[in-house]
């Protein structure tokens, strides 16, 4: 079954932990958590307090951050205590890399890093053994509800590929415009984990649509 990491920027703030437990108890395994800092990305969302809150509502939740920040290494250990299982941050951001991804693995939680859409899968590559997930943005970082880019299946087919070739363990991740239409392309390019935010908060049924997704 596929990983579903149902993005709670999409989520109705005013019921934030019904919203979580419902897609949780629907066969979610991860929660996807946009940190926004109005730099890196044109948009604020969420920080560290409201994480540390549903940590402590949910505190079995695997957290999937998502760091669309300027400097990932700065903000790593707060997150890390707010309850962050796996922090993922950008390639393009303006810290040290590899600095970065020590921190986060001293902290104790996994890493991830991201691509934007003109990104190329190639610059990843000095990092790729180092991960344990990659995430191929297939929108621009920054507002939900965007429409789903297909180059972001090219990427997604060449980081299974390299994956393979090389054996390694990284999950394949894809984030921006995921629904049921796009959902099975992106499984079939080799995606393992979908992160979906209004295809699954802004149906009719968001259970039935995380468990529609999971079944891909």
């Amino acid at each position: 079954m596929t990983i579903i990491s149902p993005s709670i920027l999409s989520a109705d703030f005013g019921h934030l932990y019904a919203g979580c437990r419902l897609v949780l108890d629907a066969g979610a395994q991860m929660l996807h958590y946009d940190v926004m800092d109005g730099h890196f990305v044109p948009n604020i969302s969420f920080g560290v307090p409201v994480l540390k809150s549903l940590h402590q509502c949910l505190p079995d939740a695997f957290y999937d951050v998502h760091l669309m920040i300027s400097h990932p290494l700065a903000y790593a250990e707060p997150f890390a205590k707010a309850g962050a299982t796996l922090l993922n941050f950008h390639l393009e951001c303006e810290d040290d890399i590899q600095a970065t991804l020590d921190k986060i693995r001293s902290l104790g939680c996994k890493t991830g890093l991201t691509i934007k859409p003109g990104t190329p899968v190639s610059a990843l590559e000095p990092w790729l053994d180092q991960l344990d997930l990659v995430l191929v943005m297939s929108v621009e970082p920054g507002f939900g509800g965007q429409s789903f880019q297909p180059a972001a299946l090219d990427k997604l087919r060449a980081l299974a590929e390299i994956r393979r070739a090389r054996g390694l363990h990284f999950l394949l991740e894809v984030d921006g415009g995921v629904d049921k239409n796009t959902a099975p392309q992106c499984v079939a390019a080799g995606a393992d984990v979908l992160v979906a935010g209004s295809a699954i908060f802004g149906a009719a049924d968001p259970a039935e649509m995380t468990r529609a997704l999971a079944a891909l």
